[in-house]
């Protein structure tokens, strides 16, 4: 949790009395992501109550009994068919928990679908005449009211929960033109000393502080700083925008019109809440797994390292993740301790003296990389991402970001412990430009659509390159 003096006045939602000065914190608000999401959930259990409920009162009203077979047997196809035809609605999305006329729309939409879909599946099995048209008709009457009743009396709830926008939205000022955002944190860059330097690691690090758990970032600059504003956005896993409509030359995704002001959308996430749970999941499942089949040889490592020189177990180098914010990658040391390099300024070559004997034989094998799966469960990695460098790294004689504008690009993802770039043969030294430019296309292509099918293949092939001639 990092801190910074200023005046709240400066950055608190509009309409909110200034409070005294004090000590900002970074971040600047939790996450409503997974708020979001234990709603959405909750939602989904109304509803489901809801139909089960009402089906069940018709069923004691009209037949006097509520363990009637056939109304039993209607709850799991309408609840079922209901929660599919919801999803794909978006009866649970950000409108549906700020607009209550959305929230019902879309509600009366799904039921309607859940049962013409069972009527349609009833005439087609022939069994249709097992359902009473009256008690089917009374059925989605009951449920509809019941389903806009339950959603207008949770609405308040909803609202003392998210606020009218639920997003968190930040809205930097640069010196362009005034933005009034309501609900918004605003912050003046010129006031925390904030510029959009892509060759400063350590200022693209306290960007991604004062991004963290933002759903949107905008910002107001001049035209000079735009394009510097849509890199930072660009390797930025979060929707980024820049004020002014007329702009050039940004790979535009999208425009915004609200509150008086028009945006273009820069960057989106690449990947939605679901792909980023099943890409969580997938990691943990296999780092977990991983670890504790290969503690044995995690130990025998430690311990050949540590008898080697007398030296650290481990290496921990500073690097660039996710968001441009920076993390400590762990692997198994093996270099001299004298001639760590901990800049990454000077890659690793076949005959380097640097390196141990043991050291050898784990970078032969990239044994030297198992400790990595520790920063895959505690979320600074992913199995399968983009590999993550070293702030000093060089291709040829330039930065990795100076040779490639492109290069920030990669880290709107967790970098990996593999890669696309990885099983295809790019590792090792960059001696050349060249060495960066072939890995950062297979890194982009990598970016351009995750499937699940993609990460097992890249997990797969990469145990056929674990020993390479260059993995030294």
């Amino acid at each position: 949790m990092a801190t910074i003096e200023q005046d709240r006045s400066k950055i608190v939602p509009l309409g909110v009395p200034p409070p005294e000065r004090k000590m900002l914190k970074l971040p600047l608000a939790p996450s409503l992501e997974k708020r979001r999401l234990q709603t959405y959930i909750m939602l989904m259990l109304l509803d489901g109550l809801t139909i089960v409920g009402s089906l069940l009162a018709i069923s004691f009203i009209y037949v006097g009994d509520i363990t009637e077979p056939t109304t039993l047997a209607e709850i799991n196809p309408h609840v079922l068919l209901y929660w599919t035809a919801a999803l794909l609605l978006r009866a649970y999305s950000i409108t549906s928990l700020i607009s209550l006329r959305f929230s019902q729309v879309r509600a009366l939409m799904a039921i309607l679908c859940a049962f013409t879909l069972t009527i349609f599946v009833a005439f087609f099995t022939r069994s249709s005449n097992e359902f009473s048209r009256v008690t089917a008709g009374l059925s989605i009457v009951v449920i509809a009211l019941a389903l806009v009743w339950v959603r207008a009396s949770i609405q308040p709830m909803l609202r003392a929960r998210f606020g009218s926008t639920a997003q968190n939205v930040l809205v930097f000022d640069d010196g362009g033109v005034p933005v009034a955002m309501p609900q918004a944190w605003h912050i003046a860059t010129a006031e925390h000393r904030l510029r959009p330097d892509c060759n400063d690691p350590h200022m693209l690090d306290l960007l991604g502080m004062f991004m963290t758990n933002m759903d949107r970032v905008i910002v107001s600059c001049p035209r000079e700083r735009r394009m510097d504003w849509a890199q930072v956005f660009k390797g930025s896993s979060i929707s980024g925008e820049i004020v002014d409509p007329e702009v050039e030359g940004l790979g535009v995704l999208g425009a915004r019109r609200e509150h008086g002001f028009g945006s273009l959308v820069v960057s989106r996430g690449p990947l939605g809440l679901r792909e980023r749970a099943a890409k969580r999941a997938i990691d943990i499942a296999i780092a977990g797994a991983a670890i504790f089949m290969l503690a044995p040889v995690l130990m025998v490592v430690a311990i050949l390292v540590r008898l080697e020189d007398g030296g650290p177990v481990l290496f921990c180098q500073q690097r660039q993740g996710r968001n441009n914010r920076l993390f400590m990658i762990y692997k198994f040391r093996s270099m001299r301790v004298e001639r760590l390099d901990h800049a990454g300024t000077r890659s690793a070559s076949k005959d380097d003296d640097r390196i141990t004997r043991i050291g050898r034989f784990i970078r032969r094998t990239s044994i030297d990389e198992l400790p990595q799966l520790f920063n895959v469960l505690r979320g600074n990695m992913s199995i399968v991402g983009p590999r993550p460098h070293a702030i000093g790294s060089l291709a040829g004689a330039r930065r990795f970001w100076e040779v490639d504008s492109r290069y920030l690009l990669r880290h709107s993802l967790k970098p990996g412990l593999t890669g696309l770039a990885q099983i295809r043969g790019f590792r090792g030294a960059t001696d050349s430009e060249a060495d960066l430019t072939s890995r950062l296309q297979a890194d982009l292509e990598y970016l351009d659509g995750w499937s699940m099918m993609r990460d097992l293949r890249i997990i797969l092939g990469t145990l056929t390159v674990l020993s390479h001639d260059r993995a030294f």
